[in-house]
């Protein structure tokens, strides 16, 4: 189940209606083949439930026909799961009596049994869990309970299912009901109104005061109340805490998408990161976390998709300037096909959202078993930051664009300067140096960008597959940079060790076949080069990405010298644009390719 986007508003004296779109258009990253919102209206005693199949830009020209004005209101942005991509199926979903209407993130999973239990003479609208939830409060409602009792006996019976829930009751026209189990959701306060909304971006225009939602608890929300229950039904007194980002961060600005901003801000990242961890004063990341791995006898690094690629760059700088053994894990087979642990482990999560559902997996079992571990984020307060025994923030700001670019830049930054600050007097370069002069790289290859547009056009963008070949740490690039070109470009792409090459893979080579090496390691550089020139014998297409000292004539684009455990920093960013300029000759839309949203967060 991808996340889709959750708002919800209810205030005295406003207008909800563009409060609620604006939202939508925030969220849409999160999910965009449907969209919808409830409005009710208290003074006319009306409703409007307004639903779109498409993007939030169908939606809003819907409601633009309609006379959708109140208060309050609630409305989502769906990526389906349950469902084909349809109006029948979109959210909000309305109870048989018409009183209640829900939006839901998560997967409920019993929701076939539940359906043929409770709910076998309803007459159904959609193929959707989400509305057998709604069915079912709805229910219980008409059996003689109040909102709120209803609302809590149907949780009772979704076991250990996802779900993040608004409800409204259209008879309660200025009141929200929140429930969240293993998908994110806030509240945002303010003077004479409170929001509800799956990710703060949304709602940063109105509050940046928001409180966090934990697993179990229910709220419900009024104008000028927020009354929040544990599981139990217990009171809880939690104050918000203060977000402090600039709104217009979450704007494209002048740029035409998302991905190419990011990309942009990459070399930024590095400063701030340099600014809060690494500045001439020393080293600031707080002892306890040192030495904490400095007596564990191996680092399990456990993360998902981009998270993962930069953990197998982080594992070679733990290893080699640290001493410290490393393994790297994808959290989905980790979870349930845990391997087996060291006498003293570590573990380290990385996570663009800190929501990612298979990595909180393990952070659960590692918690049960009494281990310790650290999550990077880019989310602070979010679920694997709160889990975790330390948490430290990426601070790279907003990442929009589905496909990571800043956050993978920002965790493999941190995870150098965490293991620099590990090895101690065992290194004798100057990591701040390092950085600051991988800042202007970056800088310069971005300014550079449009050489990148070129060579899209002559090698990808008519291709139908690709290849990315390198060795040692390099060949850890090569994987991130397939992953970029495969899941915004659709070009189905390839990135492995070089060596491998021999072993399969050259079977897929034919004429004008693109193959694309990175070469910054001195030791295989002739290694990769011969490689290559295996490829280019079957017809292969070549492109070269070389740091300056290795170069030859005849290589494409040159890079600066750096650290050489360093280079990721830098060799990735050719590769990002890569990509964006081959979805952007295709003329697809490169921050929101197809079947793809930014977090997943159930399994």
């Amino acid at each position: 189940m991808f996340y889709c986007g959750i708002v919800g508003f209810t205030g005295i004296n406003y207008q909800s209606t563009p409060i609620l779109l604006k939202g939508l258009e925030k969220l849409e990253y999160r999910g965009y083949d449907s969209a919808g919102v409830f409005v009710p209206n208290q003074a006319l005693g009306t409703d409007q439930l307004v639903r779109e199949k498409g993007r939030v830009a169908d939606l809003e020209a819907l409601v633009a026909t309609k006379n959708v004005e109140g208060t309050s209101g609630i409305a989502h942005t769906r990526w389906a799961t349950h469902g084909v991509p349809s109006v029948e199926n979109s959210h909000p979903h309305l109870s048989d009596d018409g009183k209640l209407y829900l939006v839901h993130n998560g997967v409920i999973e019993n929701y076939l049994e539940l359906k043929n239990e409770y709910l076998p003479t309803v007459n159904f609208h959609s193929d959707t869990d989400s509305e057998v939830a709604v069915q079912l409060i709805g229910k219980f409602l008409d059996e003689g309970l109040t909102t709120f009792e209803a609302f809590k006996k149907a949780l009772t019976l979704f076991g250990d299912s996802a779900y993040g829930f608004l409800l409204m009751n259209r008879d309660e026209p200025d009141r929200m009901y929140v429930a969240k189990r293993k998908s994110p959701l806030l509240i945002g306060v303010g003077p004479d109104f409170n929001v509800v909304t799956s990710d703060a971006v949304a709602m940063l225009d109105q509050t940046h005061d928001f409180i966090e939602l934990h697993d179990g608890e229910v709220a419900i929300i009024d104008p000028k109340e927020v009354q929040l229950f544990d599981e139990a039904g217990n009171a809880v007194e939690r104050a918000p805490f203060h977000l402090d980002i600039d709104a217009s961060e979450t704007d494209k600005g002048t740029y035409p998408f998302y991905m190419l901003k990011e990309i942009d801000e990459q070399a930024i990242v590095i400063r701030h990161l340099l600014d809060r961890y690494l500045d001439a004063n020393g080293i600031h990341i707080g002892q306890a976390i040192l030495d904490e791995i400095k007596a564990a006898d191996r680092l399990y690094i456990v993360a998902a998709g981009t998270s993962y690629h930069a953990g197998l760059v982080g594992a070679r700088m733990f290893e080699k300037w640290a001493g410290i053994p490393t393994e790297v894990h994808i959290s989905s087979e980790f979870a349930y096909e845990q391997p087996l642990l060291s006498e003293k482990p570590f573990f380290i999560f990385l996570s663009q959202s800190g929501e990612t559902a298979d990595s909180r997996e393990v952070l659960q079992n590692v918690n049960a078993d009494g281990f310790h571990s650290l999550t990077l984020t880019n989310v602070e307060k979010s679920t694997l930051w709160r889990e975790a025994t330390y948490a430290l923030p990426l601070l790279a700001g907003p990442e929009i664009a589905v496909a990571s670019t800043k956050a993978y830049i920002a965790q493999v930054t941190l995870e150098a300067i965490l293991a620099y600050a590990l090895a101690g007097d065992k290194v004798d370069f100057n990591l701040h140096q390092d950085l600051s002069e991988i800042a202007v790289a970056i800088q310069g290859i971005v300014d550079d960008k449009e050489t990148f547009d070129a060579v899209a056009q002559e090698y990808l963008i008519d291709s139908k597959n690709a290849f990315y070949i390198g060795r040692g740490v390099d060949s850890a690039v090569t994987v991130e940079a397939a992953l970029k070109l495969k899941e915004i470009s659709y070009v189905q792409a390839e990135g492995f060790a070089a060596g491998e090459l021999k072993h399969g893979t050259l079977a897929l080579i034919e004429d004008d076949t693109p193959v694309i090496a990175l070469i910054t390691q001195a030791k295989t550089a002739g290694l990769v080069r011969g490689n290559l020139s295996e490829t280019s014998a079957r017809g292969s297409k070549t492109y070269t990405i070389v740091t300056k000292s290795l170069a030859k004539a005849g290589d494409n684009y040159i890079l600066p010298d750096v650290n050489e455990l360093l280079s990721p920093l830098v060799t990735v960013v050719p590769t990002q644009l890569l990509a964006y300029y081959t979805s952007l000759g295709r003329g697809l839309d490169v921050d929101r390719p197809r079947n793809l949203a930014k977090s997943v967060t159930v399994q």
